[in-house]
This record gives structure tokens, C-alpha cells and sequence, in this order.
């Protein structure tokens, strides 16, 4: 599958390989095109054990994220994913197991293993259990970091559902401060809504803190700043620099935190990231305040529910598109070429990337060359110089 709904499961899209050098410009960061950052990203799982199937997927996850413009969940995670497996906190392979199933609702154990491949599990059984009975609800615990939340309420509106999705932190480790406090308590706990749009989907995919932590990683492997109201220091003060979230604990600098959405009216996103503590934390049995979970553990909530049985087809569609409609009609600010719909940035950023590529920073493809390497992975085909 082509064009802006953009590649779906086990489907590649071409590939651009590593662009030459003339491309580069003032830059000297490589362009790689999605069947590059897959290949890339099968490679290196696949190096530390990880089974054919789960490296594939979650290398797909990575490479979708990138291609949809969020490179804060794309190739930049590998590292990490294969730190957590040298540590045995992702544990590859690992049963993803239906613990508990009533009629309405789920309870997955992803067993310690990637994220998007428990989350993948949890969206098929939403899926098969709406389609019988109009809705579905399920809970997963025990699951590492699920990647780019948007892209399972989209995969899910893709089929004709409209998908309630959210993420949190159960553990200790979260880098949001409260509501007035400076002193990380909570994740970034992610929202993700997605509804049937024509040939694609209405996809909102938010944190409900002010960006998510890949965000400022990524900004820090470009050398760059961070946008006013994101983070503050390790004393409070706001700040733009984003090697302020991490501090250097080594020479005393404590880490900052990232802020809840909303600046002013930032109690707005703190109360949202409460509510999907609660939800995702508590009713998962992920927990919550845990110091016994590895770190990236996510509890998961998805409810799904079929348009198909609720509303007649025709109805759902022209409904909506004249409310699409008359939303885009509004008359526009200054400097405004076009009202955006919810998940229309990413089918543009996946429109112009699949065409041009992917710029990844030079601090990720140095790190994700260095692990390759470290791993002895071989490969002219993912790795040719920039």
C-alpha cells in the first residue's frame, strides 16, 4: 500500500538507500529512504537473538514512525532496545499471554517483551472481539515501550474502528514533574484517538505532557534547542537546552523535567496524565509508583469500537466529511495555508519523506553505526558511508 496511508503491516516501500553526498548540502546527515530504516532496524534485533517475526515488526513500528515525521520513535530507540536486552529488561520471544478475558474486556501479559509486539497482539484481539460484539476493551501489563502510540489507533481506524488508545509509566522513572512541583513523579502517559476518514484516518496522538522525552533526545543529537515551555532544569528554571532534562549526575547536575501540556493551563495536561495513570496503571495491574519495574515498562489501555455496527456506512462517511468540511472552511489566520485535520501532518510528512527520504541527525547514525558494529553487523546494503 502506496500513497498517504503509508505502509501497513509487511509491506515495504521502496527504497532510496544511502543518498549521495551531493544531497547533503550544508549537512552531513544521510538520507535514508523506509526499506533502508527497516532493514537497519531487522538487522540489529536480529542480532541479539531477537525472533525473525518480532525484529520485523518492530522494526516496521520504528521506521513508520520516522516516515510519519516522529523521529523521537524511529531508528533513535534502537539503542535503547538493544541496552534493555543486553540487561534483560526486554525479553525477546517472550509468550504474550491473554491472562484474563470477559466478554467485554482483556487482560494481556506481554511477558516482559517489545512493546509493539504486545500491542500488536492486543489490537488483533480488540480487533476480532469488536467485530462480534460492536466494542472491546484491553488491558496489557508487562510490556516494554510500545513506540509510536498514533500508529495502532490508525492501524484500527484503517479497518473501520474508531480506537481509544493510552500509555503510561507504571515505574518510578517518569520524566514529567506534577503541576507545580519541579521533581519528575509521572510519564509522559501518550493519548491516542483514531477515527475512519475516507481512505485514511483522523489520528490524534498526543502526550499529555508538554512533548514526549524523544523529542528533546532528539533535538539533543541535532545539536539544537528545545522549544520555550517544554522543560526545566534540575532547579526549576525553564529552559530551552535539552541537555537540561538529563543533567550529569556524575558532576552533580541534577535532571530537569518535562512540563505538563498546556503552559499556563499546563493543570489541564496534568490531570489528563493522573487519569491515564489510573486507567492504564491500575486497571492493567501494571501498577503504579513501582521501583521493582525495569525501566520503559508501559501499561496499556485500547477500546475499540465498530462503526460498521453502530452506524450505516454511508452515514458515518458524509457526516463526516461535512464536518471535515466545514471545519477547513473556517476562514484562516495570517500566513495560514490550510486547516489541518488531526493525523494530516503525518500524511504529509509521510508523503514528502517517502519521496525524499529520511534526514537522520548525525548523533543517531553515529550511535546506531557504533551499535551495528558492536553487534557485527555487516551490511553495505544498511550501512554504506554517508
Amino acid at each position: 500500500m502506496t500513497g498517504p496511508r503509508g505502509p501497513v503491516a509487511g509491506q515495504n516501500t521502496g527504497s532510496r538507500g544511502a543518498v549521495r553526498a551531493d544531497r547533503y548540502g550544508d549537512s552531513d546527515m544521510p538520507i535514508l529512504g523506509y526499506q533502508q530504516l527497516q532493514q537497519i532496524g531487522v538487522a540489529i534485533l536480529r542480532a541479539t537473538g531477537t525472533p525473525q517475526h518480532d525484529a520485523e515488526l518492530v522494526a516496521e513500528e520504528l521506521a513508520e514512525a520516522n516516515l510519519c515525521g516522529h523521529d523521537s520513535h524511529g531508528i533513535i530507540r534502537l539503542k535503547q532496545y538493544v541496552d534493555y536486552i543486553e540487561e534483560g529488561v526486554i525479553r525477546p520471544g517472550t509468550e504474550v499471554e491473554v491472562e484474563k478475558d470477559f466478554p467485554a474486556v482483556a487482560l494481556i501479559n506481554g511477558g516482559g517483551n517489545f512493546g509493539q509486539v504486545v500491542a500488536r497482539k492486543a489490537l488483533k484481539l480488540a480487533m476480532e472481539r469488536a467485530r462480534q460484539s460492536a466494542g472491546f476493551s484491553v488491558f496489557c501489563r508487562d510490556s516494554n515501550h510500545v513506540g509510536r502510540l498514533g500508529s495502532y489507533a490508525r492501524r484500527a481506524a484503517l479497518e473501520g474502528f474508531v480506537a481509544v488508545t493510552a500509555v503510561n509509566g507504571p515505574g518510578v522513572g517518569g520524566g514529567v514533574v506534577p503541576w507545580g512541583a519541579i521533581e519528575r513523579r509521572m510519564g509522559t502517559n501518550p493519548i491516542s484517538i483514531g477515527a475512519p476518514w475516507k481512505e485514511d484516518a483522523l489520528v490524534l496522538d498526543m502526550t499529555t505532557s508538554a512533548t514526549a522525552e524523544g523529542k528533546v533526545r532528539v533535538a539533543l543529537q541535532r545539536g539544537g534547542e528545545v522549544p520555550e515551555g517544554w522543560i526545566i532544569d534540575g532547579e526549576g528554571n525553564p529552559s530551552t537546552n535539552p541537555a537540561d532534562l538529563y543533567g550529569d549526575p556524575d558532576a552533580g547536575v541534577p535532571r530537569g523535567g518535562i512540563l505538563p501540556l498546556g503552559g499556563p493551563m499546563g493543570f489541564k495536561g496534568y490531570g489528563l496524565g493522573v487519569m491515564v495513570d489510573v486507567l492504564c496503571g491500575i486497571l492493567s495491574g501494571a501498577g503504579l509508583v513501582r521501583e521493582d519495574l525495569p525501566p520503559g515498562t508501559n501499561g496499556i489501555w485500547m477500546y475499540l469500537l465498530d462503526t460498521s455496527q453502530l452506524q450505516q456506512q454511508d452515514y458515518y462517511a458524509n457526516i463526516l466529511e461535512k464536518y471535515v468540511t466545514w471545519i477547513k472552511g473556517a476562514r484562516r489566520g495570517p500566513q495560514v495555508d490550510e486547516i489541518l485535520m488531526p493525523g494530516e501532518i503525518e500524511q504529509q510528512r509521510y508523503a514528502q519523506r517517502q519521496r525524499d527520504g529520511v534526514d537522520v541527525p548525525d548523533g543517531t547514525w553515529q550511535q546506531t553505526s557504533e551499535l551495528a558494529e558492536r553487534l557485527g553487523v555487516q551490511s553495505e546494503a544498511c550501512f554504506s558511508a554517508p
